[in-house]
């Protein structure tokens, strides 16, 4: 059995008011989960890039903060769409701080 099954049949035996509760775990576990957006460990130093690319958010942003334009960055990344963009600066704002170390820690490289 796998365990998308083992979590239905779990389900099946909770009343409403458990599963309730339940949603309300998982959404306040995904609150900080943004589409397109990943960190894996190995990847890119493990900084949040946009998915099915190697392109940093932070990277975006400091084009962005010198001048490039999203017109720009979609020309300068083929892979980009206009949604990883929307995606990356909405990570950003909720991640400043971590984005600007990182563009710290790599301006000083």
């Amino acid at each position: 059995m796998n365990t998308i099954q083992e979590a239905h049949d779990f389900l099946a035996n909770l009343n409403r008011a458990e599963k309730a509760q339940l949603l309300q775990w998982v959404v306040r576990d995904l609150g900080d989960a943004f589409p397109g957006i990943e960190s894996i460990r190995g990847v890119c130093g493990g900084d949040p890039c946009i998915v099915r690319t190697r392109i940093p958010v932070w990277v975006l942003v400091q084009a962005r903060r010198l001048g490039s334009s999203e017109a720009d960055l979609l020309r300068a990344y083929p892979a980009l769409r206009a949604e990883d963009l929307v995606n990356a600066w909405a990570y950003f704002r909720v991640h400043r701080d971590e984005i600007e170390q990182q563009i710290r820690e790599h301006e000083a490289d």
